[in-house]
């Protein structure tokens, strides 16, 4: 019975893990929806607990069918979140019904268990001699932490395999799908093994039954997985996907016509228009190069292009992109649309990759007093959409980034789209000033888009990959106060971006992000 709590426990958990892992993935923004489903979560449970005082007098019975319809719900709940988010174009009502749904029966398993567990302890005491009632209520008393530990113990295991072994063997939707499938045989061998000869024949078919329909289900599921992401694909990218790429930091997705530069998709989301990715790319490096650029560090940037750019200036010795996605790189060097994209960029000598996390890569060369200082840092980096983002456009950041620049060095900050997130744009001022650095802003506007009605601009387009084709990009050139006079920032494609920002700015700390206020 415990090795039974302790794989239900190791379930619940995954499931729980998969809706804030999806939640995140598909909106961003994992602070919210990671509460949001917590919170609801926990709420429900203890609702559940409340409900489940229904079925304590048929506690065997009722555990089955409980843990049936948490084998289904929570083992199909990723694949009806993806569904939603790619022909609807939205998941936040299904995050939080299946949060809820999931909670419930969570919640309901504690008072059924604890309901079967005291029953086992009656059972044992005839058998031992029928003890003491003193006797009894302590072996109650040992069933129930016995309960207890097997459950967080099974909450710790579930909560270590979800991102060491089940994403990367088998991806999100699968993993929740064979997740449900352990959660409904423990549940039906828990029942029929140990309290079968309390159930009456009509109650034992119906668990057969419904066990059997929910297994068969998930089995079929999992056999059409591989086509329901296809189909998934091509609602949200359209017909033209090129490459399709989960590597273990996120999805990589490569789309657009035959012939026609590609885009880049990272987890869901535009990062790359090919058909007017150089505007943004020369906008983000040649006003930070003009200066000394002997050595370049491109945090970020693993498609290659901010790094193409920096390696059209000849007198450039060194260069260094750190990138965290060792896949995105790997496309990069192999997909033949890409490297014509950016001019095989990782071929050249000059070129040293690093695999790390841009934060804490910059935190040991801080540390390091052997480290080579940089003439340049390209910050081409996501949004800051997220917690784990926002460090990366933090003050904390921004200073160790400082102490990597050279004494007439300069950074280069991409701060997201000013006409649409105004806020932002002068938050990542803010950051850099308080940081310590003088700066100049600048914008460049986007191209219109393609006529191509695939593309995330056409009207045909919908939800989060639509809203992600940005009208105009900006950027903060900045220096360390005094230590550089920045140049001018005005050129072909960009406008400088001029007057005070909004009242009301302040900088973005590790302790306190500001830029989703």
């Amino acid at each position: 019975m415990l090795a039974a709590v302790f794989v239900c426990a190791a379930c619940g958990l995954v499931y729980e893990l998969e809706l804030v892992a999806l939640a995140s993935y598909l909106a961003g923004d994992s602070v919210t929806h990671a509460s949001v489903v917590l919170s609801v979560m926990v709420f429900a449970m203890g609702l559940g607990s409340l409900l489940a005082k229904r079925l304590v007098c048929r506690a065997a019975v009722g555990f089955g069918l409980v843990e049936a319809a948490l084998a289904l719900v929570g083992g199909c709940s990723a694949l009806v979140l993806y569904a939603a988010f790619a022909w609807v174009g939205a998941s936040r009502v299904p995050l939080v019904v299946f949060s809820l749904a999931i909670g419930v029966l969570i919640g309901a398993e504690v008072p059924l268990l604890m309901t079967l567990i005291q029953r086992v302890s009656r059972r044992r005491g005839p058998d031992a001699g029928a003890a003491s009632a003193a006797s009894a209520e302590q072996d109650a008393g040992g069933a129930v932490a016995d309960l207890f530990a097997a459950d967080y113990v099974g909450a710790l295991v579930g909560g270590l395999a979800f991102p060491f072994l089940l994403l990367p063997w088998l991806g999100q939707l699968t993993s929740a799908l064979a997740t449900g499938a352990v959660n409904a045989v423990a549940g039906a061998v828990l029942v029929f093994w140990l309290f079968g000869r309390d159930l009456t024949a009509r109650q034992k078919w119906l668990l057969l039954a419904v066990n059997g329909t929910v297994l068969l289900v998930l089995a079929t599921t999992a056999l059409l997985v591989a086509d329901f992401e296809r189909a998934a694909r091509r609602a949200v990218y359209g017909d033209a996907v090129r490459v399709a790429v989960h590597t273990g930091v996120q999805e990589v997705v490569l789309a657009g016509p035959p012939g026609e530069p590609p885009d880049l998709f990272l987890d869901g989301r535009l990062r790359v228009r090919g058909h007017d990715e150089r505007r943004y790319h020369r906008a983000l490096v040649h006003p930070a190069m003009r200066g000394p650029h002997a050595r370049v560090l491109v945090l970020g940037g693993g498609d290659g292009l901010a790094l193409r750019e920096v390696l059209g200036y000849r007198d450039v010795a060194a260069v260094t992109v750190v990138e965290l996605d060792p896949g995105v790189v790997r496309v990069a060097r192999t997909d033949p649309a890409l490297t014509r994209l950016n001019r095989r960029a990782y071929a050249d000598p000059r070129v040293r990759v690093v695999h790390a996390d841009a934060f804490v890569w910059l935190r040991r060369a801080a540390a390091a007093p052997a480290t080579p200082r940089f003439d340049v840092v390209v910050s081409d980096l996501p949004d800051p959409e997220s917690t784990a983002g926002a460090k990366l456009y933090s003050q904390e950041f921004y200073g160790l980034a400082a102490r990597s620049l050279a004494d007439s060095g300069r950074l280069v900050v991409h701060a997201g789209a000013p006409s649409a997130r105004p806020r932002v744009f002068w938050t990542v001022d803010a950051t850099l000033r308080a940081a310590g650095f003088a700066t100049r802003l600048y914008r460049a506007s986007a191209a219109p888009p393609p006529p191509f009605p695939y593309h995330p601009g056409h009207p045909s387009a919908h939800g989060r990959v639509a809203r992600g084709a940005p009208a105009d990009w900006g950027f903060v050139l900045a220096a360390r106060g005094g230590s550089a006079p920045l140049r001018s920032v005005d050129g072909p494609g960009t406008d400088a971006v001029a007057g005070p920002p909004a009242a009301g700015i302040r900088p973005s700390t590790l302790v306190h992000p500001r830029y989703a206020e």
